[in-house]
């Protein structure tokens, strides 16, 4: 046990004394337990792997409705898509281990280094931080993008998280993301050209390009290919590019995003 002394002051005489309190003080690290704290019991370990890049991709809730009930222009609306830049843009810059952001349409995917230990890894922490930060962001900057046009409702955003072990690995991911961008794209642009300038009806478009088995070629990354959207970061501050990371000219180039496999 620790006696604890305090110093009174003593009014008209100038001097003080100190003397022992009559009172002892027990420090005790003692936490408060009831009986019902069994239940964290049923609690389950998501601690991610370590030493494996982790992805959180985000998909838009429903926003096929959501496009159309907000008057998004068709094949691509700048505003939407610079509204989803600006919001992934807002996560890197609250979460720093995050060291490249791939978006297209209305998903984006978030990769932390390898060596992070933000939330202790935990995957649900990480997903719920990421897409409530996104989903906000996304709310927060919509005038900046869409002016005096209203936001009818809240936009929702589902999250997952998926591990990948080794730098081919992230790099195939991300190149399977700008693949299928490059398909939807290709795709939405012939789709709307022919309804818009085609005279098609939506079903007729649809049912013309269900036998075009061309679209749907996977397009590899060469050199003065067709250049998309995409978000990445420095150490110090976040940049959006547009260009192919499928090649290997973007990963020569930005080769401090990618960690040592033999780590």
């Amino acid at each position: 046990m620790q006696v604890i002394n305090v110093c009174r002051l003593c009014y008209g005489i100038k001097s003080c004394v100190v003397r022992p309190l009559a009172c002892l003080f027990i420090s005790t690290c003692t936490m408060a337990k009831s009986k019902f704290e069994y239940v964290r019991n049923f609690e389950v370990d998501d601690t991610c792997l370590r030493n494996c890049y982790i992805v959180v991709r985000l998909d838009g809730r429903n926003f096929h409705k959501f496009s159309e009930q907000h008057k998004f222009t068709k094949p691509n609306d700048n505003r939407a898509l610079g509204l989803m830049a600006r919001s992934a843009q807002s996560v890197m810059e609250d979460l720093e281990d995050i060291i490249i952001a791939y978006g297209q349409s209305d998903e984006f995917s978030f990769v932390f280094k390898r060596t992070t230990n933000w939330f202790k890894r935990r995957a649900s922490k990480l997903m719920t931080h990421v897409t409530s930060q996104f989903s906000s962001s996304y709310v927060f900057y919509w005038k900046e993008f869409f002016g005096e046009q209203p936001l009818l409702y809240p936009p929702g955003f589902d999250g997952r998280v998926v591990l990948y072990p080794s730098n081919r690995n992230l790099k195939d991911y991300l190149s399977w993301r700008q693949a299928d961008c490059h398909i939807n794209n290709l795709y939405n642009t012939v789709f709307w050209t022919l309804v818009q300038k085609g005279g098609l009806t939506t079903v007729q478009a649809e049912d013309r390009l269900k036998h075009d088995e061309s679209l749907f070629k996977q397009t590899k990354g060469v050199n003065g290919e067709r250049k998309d959207v995409h978000v990445t970061r420095s150490r110090r501050s976040v940049q959006a590019y547009h260009c192919d990371i499928i090649g290997e000219e973007f990963w020569q180039q930005h080769a401090n995003i990618l960690e040592d496999d033999g780590c």
